[in-house]
């Protein structure tokens, strides 16, 4: 049985050992340590169930180093909604102890027996079938699909009970299996792509050895590939893959199609005729002829659809946020997590990472953005899943802009074809205004008061405009070593329009280790306060401000304009 990555999660710096032997048996796996209580680990989490609730329903198997009462406390509220589980392992810190908790069907048990072997002791596996038998029948391996769950649980049922069985049909994962065979058995196994209505003493295992060959897609397409394969007299579970021309790659009623069967999306060079391509697609299938628009091909074996032309290219631009991994979005973390490769100034890339051994990263020179954005597109094109790294949010002044600008002006047909998707972030303007409070909570303006592509002419003219219209102000890159001076100008025009009182906020690498927040005033602000990591806000006419508990002050603008309703 085949499983995506796990995630390794630690509590205490006494697993991190062990944790490092798990990895020798995964070794793409990632170890989630503790904030503040674990160092050296390969990511950091702040809060234990947040984290583990998190992996779980993105499917990913977890490896928790800890007791299982508490793996089994933290996720039972996600146990209501019966679907289909990760798996989920408890192993003692010290590697005495290997207990499958959830996901029998997701492999969990093979994946105890994996780690018990390596570190030489014996799972707690107390799944009746695959203790008795060696193998769980109702979890056949990559490339297999069980019929019918329900019917399959009596069936184990019954040869728990000392029914014997036969298999019929090519299953060599059950030659080492401890099964009751018997060639007379009533009871049977039958490994086979062939539609058929199970018998009473029948468990149903179907490769997915089938192709559907799509020259064209029209608009019910799930239904007619239903319907083709009804009248070829073929089960839908041993569907693998449907497969199309590189020309329709950017078709979406493919992709949805491919959606609502559950199966990937390949796509071959363009054929002159039909069954041309599908001899590209499975040159030793069986072909038969549907439509003009599908024709079926069914091969002796499982499809190893990986190697069947190539999936659609994806680029995907994320936000990390302003730093934190509390503040990255659920998205961005699927997203990073799928990537074969991922582009971005050094900085970012390094505040997305650690990255498995298999993911290539590509870090250029901040100023090398189109350059960056064309690259992106090249990976993507030859059907990689690639990612460009931003901080804060990709829309901001940061690189989603640029991988548009590269796509509009290219006239290459490949680049167009690609999966292309923007993923958002908190950006660093509203992180730093959490902190401080709300002092962005009514109309405002985000500028970035760098000139190196805009000219300073064009920056005094929104200033101006934008302090007339008393709107709070975001600041982004408010200042260099190249541009001392921008800031005071900056400022003085601010001040024509705003009382000397007025509130502003200053967040440096808010998000970052060492952090700092500072609410000052238009009035005592000066240039030497603010670096280039500093986001400046400046609040407008009713921005306010008030003490804290804690010795701070709360700042924030008020929804209303004017005079406050009800007054």
């Amino acid at each position: 049985m085949t499983h995506s990555t796990p995630a390794i999660v630690i509590l205490g710096q006494g697993s991190l050992a062990t944790a490092r032997r798990l990895q020798q048996v995964y070794p793409t796996a990632l170890i989630h340590g503790l904030g503040g209580r674990v160092e050296g680990a390969d990511r950091v989490y702040r809060e234990f169930g947040a984290t583990l609730r998190e992996l779980y329903q993105q499917g990913t198997p977890i490896i928790a180093l800890c007791a299982a009462g508490i793996v089994i406390r933290t996720l039972a509220p996600l146990l209501l909604e019966k679907g289909a589980e990760p798996p989920v392992l408890a192993v003692a810190e010290d590697g005495s102890a290997v207990v499958p908790l959830l996901g029998g069907l997701g492999g969990v048990n093979g994946m105890a027996r994996e780690i018990a072997a390596a570190f030489e002791v014996a799972p707690a596996i107390t799944t009746s079938g695959e203790l008795r038998f060696g193998t769980c029948l109702l979890n056949p391996p990559s490339g297999y699909a069980l019929g019918d769950l329900e019917a399959g649980k009596r069936f184990v049922s019954d040869l728990l009970a000392g029914h014997s069985v036969r298999v019929e049909g090519a299953a060599p994962w059950l030659a080492q299996a401890q099964l009751p065979e018997d060639p007379q058995a009533q009871h049977s196994i039958h490994v086979g792509s062939a539609e058929r209505v199970a018998t009473v003493n029948e468990l149903l295992i179907y490769p997915r050895s089938v192709a559907v060959i799509v020259a064209s897609a029209a608009e019910d397409l799930p239904e007619r590939i239903r319907a083709a394969l009804q009248e070829a007299q073929l089960a839908l579970p041993a569907l693998a893959c449907l497969v199309a021309p590189q020309a329709q790659m950017a078709c979406p009623v493919l992709r949805e199609a491919a959606l609502a069967l559950a199966v990937p999306l390949r796509f071959v060079a363009s054929a002159i005729d039909l069954e041309t391509l599908a001899r590209s697609a499975v040159p030793e299938g069986r072909l038969i002829a549907c439509t003009q628009e599908l024709m079926i091909a069914v091969a002796e074996q499982p499809l190893q659809v990986n190697l069947i032309g190539r999936p659609r290219g994806r680029l995907a631009v994320i936000g990390l946020g302003p730093g934190a991994a509390e503040l990255m979005v659920p998205a961005v973390k699927a997203e990073l997590a799928r990537a074969t490769d991922v582009l971005g100034y050094e900085t970012y890339v390094r505040m997305a990472g650690p990255f498995r051994e298999d993911q290539v990263q590509h870090c250029t020179d901040n100023r090398e953005e189109m350059q960056r954005a064309r690259h992106a597109f090249e990976l993507a094109a030859q059907g990689r899943s690639v990612i460009v790294v931003s901080s804060g949010d990709p829309g901001v002044f940061a690189m989603a802009a640029a991988v548009l600008e590269a796509l509009h002006e290219s006239d290459d047909p490949a680049w167009h074809n690609v999966d292309l998707q923007i993923l958002p972030g908190v950006s660093a303007s509203l992180a730093t205004a959490a902190q401080a409070g709300a002092p962005l909570g009514h109309d405002f303006c985000v500028m970035s008061l760098s000139d190196n592509l805009k000219p300073w002419s064009i920056i005094e003219k929104r200033l101006d405009l934008a302090a007339e219209a008393d709107l709070a102000l975001a600041f982004y890159n408010p200042i260099s070593r190249s541009r001392p001076w921008q800031l005071g100008r900056a400022l003085e025009i601010v001040a024509q329009h705003r009382a000397p009182a007025t509130p502003v906020v200053l967040g440096r690498d808010i998000g970052r280790p060492g952090q700092t927040l500072r609410i000052t005033t238009l009035g005592a602000l000066t240039p030497d306060q603010v670096d280039m990591r500093t986001m400046v806000l400046v609040g407008s006419s009713t921005t306010c401000t008030f003490p804290r508990s804690d010795g701070g002050e709360w700042v924030y603008t008020p929804r209303w304009y004017g005079e406050k309703p009800g007054t």
